[in-house]
């Protein structure tokens, strides 16, 4: 399969002023793409398009100053944005927040009793992509050219694995609706002959040093100290071209701690807890803790050869 990243095409980049945003619009920027940049840093978006215009003038980079979870601004958005691109070819959803509670309290049961925690998480997280689909797919649509496109979702690890934490249900929750959606855009995509051309990608990085942690902005790698674990922004935005250009729909990025192996035994022992009847989250389970390890580990080891 063919990715659509390639010279001359326009690619849509929300949470494209940061982290990996701003690394999958300097990758698509190497190979000749013209840049629509969406985020909600005004400073940082000008200093992203600055960076990225930079790298090749006869190309269009275009910037746009926008809160995802706002449907009034992307509606207005749409009206300028098909003046100046008037056919996208990838559409990348990235943009996310992961937002704590606003008390700090080391008890979990501190989320349950915050409405506006789980209403800001999941307005930006689920409505900010749906926000983008809602007026984003019509011009995909409407395209006169049926030559491949591609909508990438950025979703997470905590979508699938669900680790528990104090400041993490509304995160999770919200990456597993992602998860979710995405899965169905795909399917009634493909189903079509008439939409067939538009595949749908999950991307979901591993552990990566971006803003929501540590960097800040549009920087330069080299400038960034990070855990050894940690992959940088670009190692993820290279992992989704590969994946583009073999045609996945789940990209699941690995990262200096944890292998693919790792990977599909955590997930596969989360999902064995509902056909096995275990507790809810036995990984974290007092009375199944080193059970599972033990399984984990056991299945990664296998999966390794």
């Amino acid at each position: 399969m063919t990715s659509v990243i390639q010279s001359q095409k326009t690619a849509l980049i929300t949470g494209a002023a940061s982290g990996v945003g701003f690394a999958i619009a300097k990758l698509c920027r190497s190979k000749g793409m013209h840049l629509a940049l969406l985020d909600i840093d005004q400073d940082n978006l000008t200093k992203a398009k600055s960076l990225l215009a930079d790298l090749d003038t006869s190309l269009k980079t275009e910037a746009y100053a926008l809160d995802v979870a706002d449907t009034q601004a992307w509606k207005q958005f749409v009206l300028d944005i098909s003046t100046h691109f008037p056919d996208i070819d990838l559409v990348v959803l990235n943009a996310g927040k992961a937002y704590k509670p606003q008390e700090a309290s080391p008890s979990r049961l501190k989320p349950w009793m915050d409405g506006d925690y789980w209403r800001k998480t999941l307005e930006t997280n689920v409505h900010g992509p749906l926000n983008g689909l809602e007026v984003l797919l019509p011009l995909l649509l409407s395209s006169t050219s049926q030559t491949p496109k591609s909508i990438v979702v950025t979703g997470s690890k905590q979508g699938i694995t669900n680790p528990p934490g104090a400041g993490n249900p509304a995160y999770n929750a919200s990456k597993a609706a992602i998860r979710n959606l995405t899965e169905h855009l795909a399917y009634d995509l493909r189903s079509d002959p008439t939409t067939a051309h538009i595949s749908v990608h999950l991307l979901v990085p591993g552990w990566t040093w971006t803003g929501l942690m540590g960097s800040i902005g549009p920087v330069n790698e080299d400038e960034i100290k990070k855990p050894s674990g940690a992959w940088y922004p670009s190692q993820v935005a290279t992992e989704l071209l590969k994946g583009l250009e073999e045609g996945s729909f789940y990209i699941i990025c690995p990262d200096g701690e944890t292998d693919y192996a790792l990977d599909q035994a955590r997930m596969r022992w989360g999902s064995d807890d509902i056909v096995e009847g275990r507790p809810a989250l036995s990984r974290w389970h007092d009375e199944w803790k080193s059970r599972a390890e033990e399984g984990i580990q056991a299945e990664a080891k296998s999966r390794r050869g």
